[in-house]
This record gives structure tokens, C-alpha cells and sequence, in this order.
């Protein structure tokens, strides 16, 4: 939404890893090892929660127990980690419009989930900014801190946290995949989470950008979807000079949605009360759709919070997925560079019908 809309937070963290480089010429060879297994090459990387009957995760599981399946077919597993090696987490701060008066119940919540995370977890933040480029604001993501095991460090950054007056939402995933979660040279795990409303306002990126960059990373991104949708509508209604608006992206996106031509009614001012109603209910169900798309195809969650008070609850179920997460990983039998998508099922060996498994959904193949 324009200047002044309502975001709670984007809170990014960037917790599983994964190159993926789907085809090695030569399979490095390695020792059988039920607690882990490693190779230093660039393999399909599947992150693997597992819940029992009552939903309570499971810890202890080893490489024996799991079978990994592509398009039907078993895959030999290569790579193992345990659910007790660390991560690294990115946190995407969303600070836009009115949430001045929340800054502190925003940084308190994401320095406990910080304070959570286990000795070895790592954490990188990114945040909105508001830059003044020729005589106008305009919202910007702020690399907060690159990705430092140092709490001290981190809680400082947070204390440096401000406001926006707007949301570069996708503009900020595109950010914490770039800068937290590529490269950096280290085998390590990686997860992304995100707290807010997931509704973009002011990005020079699409969805789709989003979605190519962060599906072949092989991490699991997490929302927190924090309900702002009363609270912008209250103050979208009534006379346009005193009303929040929408952005022309925001416009576009809606007509987009319906198949209409993007050029129609760009003037907020012209639209009536119940367009505006209508613009505003459309854009929160296409964030819904996209955070639930991400969060299936990587093996991720969406926790609704009605408000900023449950943001905590949501947080340390994060951290305790975190602590319980397996990653495997598996050279494809598939060669075939067609460009199409690739189905992943992780299954528990003998224990059909008694554990849940949630895994990264598939991948697409690389295209020659």
C-alpha cells in the first residue's frame, strides 16, 4: 500500500541451504555414516520436517530411516545432516506505515527469537529504509547485518530498526536471497522467515522473480502472516486527501489478477469506496496465495497472527522447527535437462502412517 500503509513486519530469515547444481559429472565418493554424510559438491537439497501422531516433532531420526523419491523413482541419498547442525538465518523486517508505534514490540519479539536459536545458528537481517531521491522519499531495503553468529551485534542492529512509508516486499526477498543466502563459500544450512502481511506496495520486482530466485536454493521459507487488513481498511474509505491509498504497482497488480488492462482507474482518487474494498480484499488473498505457494514448495509454514502480540508464539514454533529440521540431499538418476518440474516425496522407512513428514516440494530441471 501507498505512504502510510499498515505492514507489521517482514522478518526474514534465512535458514536452509542448498546449491543447486543438479548434475555433477563425477559423484564424489564417501564412508557410510548414519549420523551424517557429506560431500563437498552441489547436490538436490531437501530439507525434511518430521511430526508424530500428535504432531510433536522427531529428533534422532538417521540417513537408514528416510527414503527420497523423484517423480516416483528412489534416490540414493548423498548427503545427510542431523537436525542438531546449525543455520543460518536471515530476518526480513518490515517496518512500513504505521507501525512507529510498534517498533519496540517489534524489536523485542525478533531479539527473543534471536535468543532462541542454538549456539553455532547464525543470523543476517534486512529491514525497509526511507531514502530521499531528488527531493522525494521513497522506500528502500536496508541490509541490516550480513549473516554473524555475534547476539551483541544483532540486538544493536535491531535497535537501529525504523520506519518506511512503503513496502518493497518482493524487492526485500530478492535482497535476502542475493545477500544472505548465496555464496559465502561455507557448506551450511539455510532458512528463510518472514513476518507481515506479505502484500507488496512499492518494488520494481514481481512475484515470479521472487519465486525463480528462492525455489532453486533448496531452503525453507517461513511466514509469519500478520492481519493488517482491518486496521488499512478502516483508513482506506472517505475523503482521498485524508485516506491511506494505493500504490500504481498495487493498482496494476489487482486489474492484472482480474485480466483487466493495467491502464484503467490508476487514479486513487476515482475509485468509490467499494472499489477501494475491493482492491484491498484482492490484494491480501494474492499475499495469502504467494506466501502459501512458497512455504508448500520449500517445505516452509505460514503462522497466522491476528496482531503483533502472537508474532512471539509464532517465533519459537519457528526456532523449534529449526532445532528438529533434517537436510538430504541426492544426485538426480534423471538426466535429462528439459526444463521441467521434478516431484521430491521424502518418506520414513517401516513407519508408514505413523510420522508426518513435511519436505521441499520438487524442483525444476535445468533446460539446455
Amino acid at each position: 500500500m501507498h505512504k502510510g500503509v499498515c505492514k507489521f513486519l517482514v522478518l526474514s530469515a534465512v535458514f536452509w541451504a542448498a546449491g543447486l547444481c543438479l548434475y555433477a559429472q563425477d559423484k564424489p565418493k564417501t564412508e557410510p555414516d548414519d549420523e551424517r554424510i557429506v560431500v563437498n559438491t552441489d547436490l538436490i537439497d531437501v530439507p525434511v520436517v518430521v511430526t508424530d501422531g500428535v504432531g510433536k516433532l522427531v529428533k534422532g531420526l538417521k540417513a537408514s530411516d528416510f527414503k527420497v523419491f523423484e517423480d516416483g523413482v528412489e534416490q540414493e541419498i548423498a548427503e545427510f545432516r542431523t537436525s542438531t547442525e546449525p543455520f543460518d538465518v536471515a530476518l526480513l523486517l518490515d517496518t512500513s506505515g504505521s507501525t512507529r508505534s510498534e517498533l519496540n514490540l517489534i524489536r523485542r519479539a525478533a531479539s527473543r527469537f534471536i535468543a532462541s536459536l542454538r549456539d553455532g545458528d547464525r543470523v543476517g537481517m534486512i529491514a525497509f529504509r526511507t531514502d530521499t531521491v531528488a527531493g522525494r522519499s521513497k522506500a528502500a531495503v536496508d541490509l541490516l547485518t550480513a549473516i554473524t553468529g555475534d547476539r551483541r551485534a544483532l540486538n544493536q542492529a535491531l535497535d537501529s530498526v525504523a520506519t518506511s512509508n512503503g513496502t518493497p516486499y518482493y524487492d526485500a526477498l530478492l535482497g535476502a536471497a542475493e545477500r544472505l543466502l548465496k555464496g559465502g563459500g561455507e557448506n551450511r544450512r539455510r532458512v528463510l522467515v518472514v513476518l507481515g502481511d506479505g502484500v507488496d506496495s512499492t518494488s520494481e520486482s514481481v512475484f515470479q522473480e521472487v519465486e525463480d530466485e528462492l525455489l532453486p536454493l533448496g531452503i525453507a521459507v517461513y511466514f509469519i502472516r500478520v492481519d493488517t487488513r482491518p486496521f488499512l481498511e478502516e483508513n482506506l474509505l472517505g475523503d482521498c486527501q485524508f485516506a491511506m491509498r494505493f500504490s500504481v504497482a498495487q493498482l496494476r497488480r489487482y486489474y492484472s489478477s482480474l485480466g483487466a488492462r493495467a491502464e484503467r482507474s490508476m487514479d486513487f482518487c476515482k475509485l468509490g469506496d467499494f472499489e477501494r474494498l475491493a482492491v484491498s480484499k484482492r490484494l491480501y488473498e494474492l499475499a495469502d496465495e504467494e506466501m502459501a505457494k512458497l512455504a508448500k514448495a520449500t517445505g516452509g509454514r505460514v503462522f497466522p497472527a491476528s496482531d503483533l502480540t502472537e508474532a512471539g508464539a509464532a517465533f519459537a514454533s519457528i526456532a523449534e522447527d529449526i532445532g528438529t529440521t533434517y537436510s538430504l540431499g541426492y544426485y538426480s538418476s534423471n538426466e535429462k535437462r528439459d526444463g521441467k518440474f521434478r516431484r521430491i516425496r521424502v518418506e520414513l522407512k517401516d513407519k508408514a502412517g505413523k510420522f508426518g513428514v513435511r519436505a521441499r516440494e520438487g524442483y525444476t530441471a535445468p533446460l539446455n
